[in-house]
């Protein structure tokens, strides 16, 4: 463990820029020479980026520092462990190269996102938070510290991925030890079995488990002197895979830990056929089975007729032992035998639920969970109610909310959390090691609801839902609202540690000024009863609260220089009291309309005609498109009555908040290149849900969020792709990527059948609502945050029999088009329906072809499903395109039905569907009506006509091959849309 260790602090470097970007240039080796510690491979040699590599060794270093083992000396030491800390933090979004050290199944060199190295994260963070490396007797700077938020991230992210290991690979054998030991990242009983039953019915073979189907590693047919594998070559290694039986070890170690006897017993009979000896006559366990290279055909027609060789390692020859496999023989040997127990495996407990480990004594907050069902006490949400001034809290107590001042809970400090990332900063910094301590990362809701002890001061925070952004969002009391209420079930849902949550709600003059501050009063109200929609909620003075709190106790500021530390709390606001003689006398914002003008004829025009115009002109949407020419024209920094454009747009911003202009609003944040704060774990957030993002304008380029991006490249997006051709846009799909992925997070069936998040298109729907309930679509501009929220979540709520009423068939075509949302296992059938379609599907002038498609990807896996969804977003009418949704459903059927049919050549969708629309003229004795009538028909009539186009091209022998009795069972149909109608 220290030689490890040793390796590893000679590229301190490397950990330094890895905590600002999560390149896998700037990863931590993990293939050093034996004796000197130096690295083996450079950095374009070898996938070094495996974050459950390092994830394991903080595992096994606090599993051995518990048993009594001293590995850690230094106080450099403690620093260096911590900043592995922030190495790993941020494996929810980082993608890797994983256990296999290769990325995407397709061994390419791509590094993606896997489940099982967010997991070994997730089961590090939780072992190593409040754990002292110098053992129970250890200094107060020897204790590390775990961002609570990032490990929920990883936690929820990684329960949301199982049983799937990432979007190439649907299932992975290295799931294994990540729900079970070493790492027992998840105690969900039926997500942990869904995900055993699921690996072991799969990828178990007769001599261990492979991999993941189509791992060509060490097979008899793999060309070894290349690197990467060529386009499609994994379709090669179907069938064929290598099989591990270090497997077989990890399902008889879980059959003992879960106390499995049977599992147990049958594993060890799969093993004790493959056991070898060496020459000393001892037993080994070699490292793979492989298919010999004369097998192979004989293989992949019959899969498991041909035996296989055990590979020469561990196999007790000339070649060395595999040590994987004989530690986990010796495990499982001594565990089986009885002469081990898994207590003494495992001494931190991890195979139990954390609220059923021992408690860890000492002074620094651990993760106890509470049982999340069962008969423990539901947790409360502690709230301390702060008003910024003496006025705003006398107004607050005429309505009966009882708050308190910042003086009044002196010498509790309440602080931004802003002031909590710059002490983090402070923790594992290091001069020896240049060595700069935490990143600058916000402090998430949970971190922000813990009582802090720094610098003998006791703080509280409040969240960062309070705080003054750059960004207008915060302007919406509407939406501030609706965020509290968030953040409180946030809290309650998520709470890991002892201790009750404290939560600081922050009430700013600004907010009762605001239409929507009755509003705030009822949620106060609501609060002050004790329960927030359904949890439990108690409001108090903080110091009251205080000694039910969780108290963190950050003693590593001990060892920082007085000096060098400075901490601003908020300030009370002071009133001169004088012309106050009512509190009414508080002004209030008003409402503000203006009729909207088109300008653009004014972008032509000469500069004194533009300035002329701006000083004429009294409406602020006239204005700030005025500005937005000059500033097109000149720059931001012109001049102009004193001012720079900037500082005029600035101005126009501030005015149209106050009034609540949100057209105006969102047009100058535009122009002023404003970018929602800490977007990137939202787009995160929906892309570990298994779904992709796409911004820009419909029409035009988008760009596509399939991996998470730096903010630079986030605000690049939506200013070189958006803003030329629509400036609101560059504001408003960030609003849509935002509340996306806070929806996803709480409500992930909304976007069950979507696969890419095209938020253009999003937007799209949203008008079509508008429309259809008799508002101008241009209006969404002018909608509040939150109406602009509360329309998404309409929007999306589409699909749901309990909306279907209001909208009519071609709207609820429109709006699941612009979605692109299929129904269950579409990609699936579409995979069927292109295996017995030799020359792919055309739509809109298109080909899918059959191959290479079909022999490069699989069918389970998500590339696939994304070809095929950009295959129908080539289709720019969106009630067009559901109709071809529809249509894929019908083939699937009909195929299905009748398994001995297969298309000649090509599947020509728009011609089926044209077919269909003749039909239903013909029938409905209609003269060339509007193909939108069809659109508009009930989904059974449209799925009778198209069914009928299909089956028409079958009886003419066009485009189907059919046996005869096929041909008069398909006839006897002809017509009858119950017969062909879908399940």
């Amino acid at each position: 463990m220290r030689g490890i260790l040793e390796c590893w602090i000679k590229q301190a470097d490397r950990i330094e820029l890895f905590k600002k970007n999560q390149s896998e240039k700037h990863a931590l080796h993990c293939k050093f020479h034996l004796v000197t510690g130096d690295s083996v491979y450079e950095d374009d040699e070898y996938s070094h980026l495996q974050i459950d590599a390092v994830s394991l060794y903080l595992l096994f270093l606090v599993q051995m520092i518990t048993s009594g083992l001293q590995i850690i000396y230094t106080q450099d030491e403690v620093a260096f462990v911590q900043n592995l800390v922030y190495y790993v933090e941020r494996a929810y979004r980082t993608p890797d190269f994983g256990m296999w050290e290769r990325g995407s199944k397709y061994n390419v060199g791509v590094p993606e996102i896997h489940a099982s190295s967010i997991g070994m994260a997730k089961s590090a963070l939780e072992a190593i938070n409040g754990c002292n490396l110098f053992g129970e007797k250890g200094a107060s700077w020897s204790v590390i510290y775990v961002d609570i938020d990032a490990h929920n991230r990883n936690r929820s992210i990684f329960e949301t991925l199982l049983p799937r290991e990432s979007s190439s690979k649907g299932l992975d054998a290295s799931l294994l030890p990540t729900i079970s030991f070493p790492a027992f990242a998840t105690h969900d009983e039926s997500l942990t079995a869904k995900t055993k039953e699921n690996v072991t019915k799969k990828l178990k073979g007769n001599y261990g488990f492979i991999r993941f189907e189509r791992d060509g590693y060490k097979c008899s047919i793999e060309d070894t002197s290349r690197r990467y594998y060529k386009t499609g070559e994994t379709k090669e290694f179907e069938n064929v895979e290598c099989e591990w039986p270090v497997f077989f070890l990890f399902m008889i170690i879980d059959g003992v830990f879960k106390s499995l006897p049977d599992q147990v017993e049958e594993y060890k009979g799969l093993l004790k056929n493959l056991i070898c000896k060496d020459q000393n006559g001892d037993p080994c366990i070699p490292m793979y089975f492989y298919v010999a290279e004369e097998n192979v055909e004989a293989e992949r027609a019959e899969p498991g007729t041909q035996g296989r060789c055990n590979s020469s390692e561990g196999s007790g020859g000339s070649e060395p032992l595999y040590l994987w496999n004989q530690a986990m023989f010796v495990m499982a040997q001594l565990l089986t035998s009885g002469l081990l127990h898994i207590n003494e495996l495992d001494p931190i407990r991890r195979y139990l639920p954390s609220y059923s480990r021992p408690r860890r004594g000492g002074r620094y907050s651990a993760f106890q969970a509470r049982r999340l069902k069962g008969t423990a006490t539901d947790l409360v949400v502690q709230i301390v109610l702060i008003a910024e001034s003496m006025r705003l809290q006398a107004m607050m107590a005429t309505y009966g909310i009882q708050t308190q001042t910042p003086h009044e809970v002196e010498p509790v400090q309440i602080w931004s959390s802003n002031q909590l990332v710059k002490v983090y900063q402070h923790l594992g910094v290091n001069s020896k090691l240049n060595l700069n301590g935490r990143p600058s990362r916000p402090i998430g809701a949970l971190g922000t609801s813990k009582v802090y002890r720094v610098c003998g001061m006791t703080v509280l925070c409040y969240p960062l839902i309070f705080e003054v952004s750059q960004f207008y969002l915060y302007r919406d009391m509407a939406l501030l609202i609706d965020d509290i209420k968030t953040e409180l079930c946030f809290v309650s849902k998520y709470w890991r540690l002892s201790g009750r949550p404290t939560v600081c709600l922050l009430i700013r003059e600004e907010h009762m000024r605001d239409p929507q501050f009755k509003q705030m009063l009822d949620l106060m109200a609501m609060l002050k009863k004790g329960y927030c929609d359904g949890i439990k909620v108690r409001i108090g003075r903080l110091q009251n609260l205080i000694s039910s709190s969780c108290i963190e106790h950050l003693d590593f500021m001990n060892m920082v220089d007085p000096g060098e530390v400075s901490f601003n709390q908020i300030k009370q606001l002071q009133h001169d009291y004088i012309g106050y003689q009512s509190l009414t006398d508080v002004p209030k914002a008003t409402a503000y309309t203006e009729q909207p003008t088109d300008l653009i004829d004014y972008e032509n025009r000469p500069l004194h005609e533009l300035l002329d115009a701006i000083r004429n002109s009294s409406g602020l949407h006239v204005k700030c498109q005025l500005y937005g020419i000059l500033m097109n024209r000149k720059g931001a920094d012109y001049e102009f009555n004193g001012l720079t454009v900037e500082e005029h747009l600035r101005g126009l911003y501030h005015t149209a908040g106050c009034l609540h202009y949100w057209i105006v609003v969102r047009y100058c944040s535009a122009l002023l290149h404003h970018t929602v704060d800490s977007i990137s774990p939202f787009i995160t957030t929906v892309l570990v849900n298994g779904k992709q993002l796409s911004v820009g304008v419909i029409g035009r380029e988008e760009t596509v969020f399939d991996k998470p991006l730096t903010p630079a490249e986030i605000r690049s997006a939506f200013y070189k792709r958006i803003q030329p051709y629509d400036k609101i846009q560059a504001v408003l799909q960030q609003e849509i990527v935002l509340y996306c992925g806070r929806l996803i997070a709480t409500n992930p069936d909304m976007f069950k059948g979507i696969l890419k998040i095209r938020v253009g298109w999003v937007l799209e729907a949203m008008k079509i609502y508008l429309e259809m309930n008799g508002k101008a679509a241009n209006s969404l501009a002018n909608h509040s945050p939150y109406q602009v929220r509360k329309l998404l979540y309409k929007v999306l709520s589409v699909h749901k029999d309990s909306n279907c009423g209001q909208l009519s068939v071609l709207e609820k075509r429109r709006i699941e088009g612009c979605l692109c949302r299929v129904p269950s296992s579409f990609y699936n059938h579409v995979w069927d329906v292109m295996e017995r379609t030799p020359g792919g599907l055309r739509v809109r002038g298109y080909i899918l072809p059959q191959q290479p498609t079909l022999s490069e990807m699989t069918r389970s896996e998500l590339t696939f499903a994304l070809l095929v969804e950009q295959t129908l977003n080539r289709i720019h009418q969106p009630e067009y395109r559901q109709i071809i949704v529809e249509l894929l459903c019908i083939v699937f059927t009909i195929l299905n039905r009748n398994p001995e049919l297969s298309f000649r050549n090509q599947l020509d969708l728009d011609q089926l569907v044209t077919d269909a629309y003749t039909m239903f003229c013909k029938d409905g004795d209609l003269k060339e009506p509007s193909i939108e009538v069809f659109f508009s028909s009930e989904q059974s009539i449209t799925t009778g006509y198209l069914a009928r186009a299909v089956v028409n091209n079958v009886l003419k022998g066009g485009q189907l091959l059919q046996s005869t009795a096929t041909s008069d069972a398909i006839a006897s149909r002809k017509g009858n849309a119950d017969q062909c109608r879908l399940q």
